[in-house]
């Protein structure tokens, strides 16, 4: 295994992290297959992972109560424990502690090595300083409940910038990236902006949700030609780990493949592993997936609000994710939590979008065939 310095504190961490969102069920999410989890976490442990990752509301609550339990036996004290508070649900400053004490007992540790603000946006963030959320954060660091505090994140670089700013006491961010998201949230400008001011940078979604893992075949065609022949999986994860601004990426293993796959990956990576020609592969890779979108939507939002209360953009996003990734049964259910009111199928075709977009997007037809692929 692998280890860098995790930010600026005294330790390292394997550069591939145990991310418990995605354990093996018995079918229904919540009901986590605890032996077979165990196996997993465990095999990790001794094969050099040292960095677990959970959060309050992981399989309904059941990821935290199975890693304490999965953590016995002298497994505790031979990882770093990091989860997150859950701050959608704080209306209060007594709320950190209250959540704070009850995810402190799910794990059955006196301590949580590194503490969460769980997906801070601008206006989060903003709700959060409103209600002095640090002040408590730092009584909890000093009793020794957390060891080190950091957030992970959600919105644009600029909201990104200020909450990295706005607190000296940050070790660590947590954010969405990978070869295809260089320029979305935090992006590369994050990344490169966080790790300049000493901060840990854990990696989320390094493989899109697992959408970049089986590719469409004019994708492959890309990985095929590569001088040296890697995985989907190893492309993406290598490519990550050849930055030395990463600390470490997470992955949410769903299988004992996986971690085994993943840990031999691990044990191979390095920084500045990747050549040019490697890197040019890769990017590629990308142009490619970016070519098999079919509707030209940029998230401008120029074409909201819709009058009728439909979501463009969201609508326009889920529908290019499926086909580009291969996703139509995670397009649809994806589709399914819009609010109906504000799903394609609302669309009266007034047209009145049509003359606001820049792409100059023919939406009024494209919403039918959304929903008829989706719905």
């Amino acid at each position: 295994m692998q280890y860098r310095r995790f930010g600026r504190c005294p330790w390292e961490a394997s550069v591939l992290g145990f991310g418990c969102m995605r354990l093996p069920t018995l079918g229904e999410y919540a009901q986590i297959n605890e032996p077979e989890a165990t196996r997993m976490v465990h095999y990790a442990i001794e094969h050099g992972v040292n960095y677990f990752d959970s959060a309050y509301g992981y399989h309904g609550g059941n990821s935290e109560r199975f890693l304490g339990r999965a953590l016995q036996g002298g497994y505790r004290q031979k990882v770093k424990l990091a989860t997150k508070s859950p701050t959608w649900l704080l209306n209060a400053p007594e709320d950190f502690d209250r959540y704070l004490n009850e995810q402190l007992e799910r794990l059955q540790t006196d301590h949580i090595d590194v503490y969460l603000l769980h997906g801070l946006n601008h206006e989060r963030w903003q709700k959060l300083v409103q209600m002095d959320v640090l002040a408590r954060a730092e009584r909890a660091l000093a009793d020794g409940r957390i060891g080190h505090l950091g957030f992970s994140f959600h919105d644009k670089f600029e909201a990104f910038k200020e909450i990295v700013d706005a607190y000296p006491g940050w070790v660590m961010c947590q954010i969405q990236y990978n070869y295809m998201n260089e320029e979305e949230q935090a992006g590369t400008r994050g990344l490169e902006y966080a790790a300049a001011k000493g901060l840990a940078v854990v990696v989320m979604e390094p493989l899109l949700g697992g959408r970049i893992a089986n590719p469409p075949a004019a994708v492959q065609a890309v990985w095929d030609r590569a001088p040296r022949r890697r995985s989907p999986v190893e492309w993406a994860l290598q490519w990550l780990w050849n930055k030395p601004q990463v600390t470490l990426a997470l992955s949410g293993m769903s299988t004992m493949e996986q971690v085994q796959e993943n840990i031999a990956l691990a044990d191979a990576s390095a920084t500045n592993l990747l050549t040019a020609e490697e890197l040019a592969i890769v990017a590629q890779a990308r142009d490619v997936y970016r070519g098999l979108c079919p509707i030209p939507c940029t998230n401008c939002k120029y074409c909201m609000p819709c009058p009728n209360g439909v979501d463009i953009p969201r609508n326009f996003a889920i529908y290019n994710e499926g086909v580009m990734y291969n996703q139509e049964k995670g397009a649809r259910w994806a589709y399914q939590q819009v609010p109906e009111a504000a799903r394609a199928s609302a669309c009266i075709q007034c047209r009145e979008c049509e003359d606001k977009c820049p792409q100059k997007i023919p939406i009024s037809e494209w919403m039918p065939r959304v929903h008829e692929a989706l719905g």
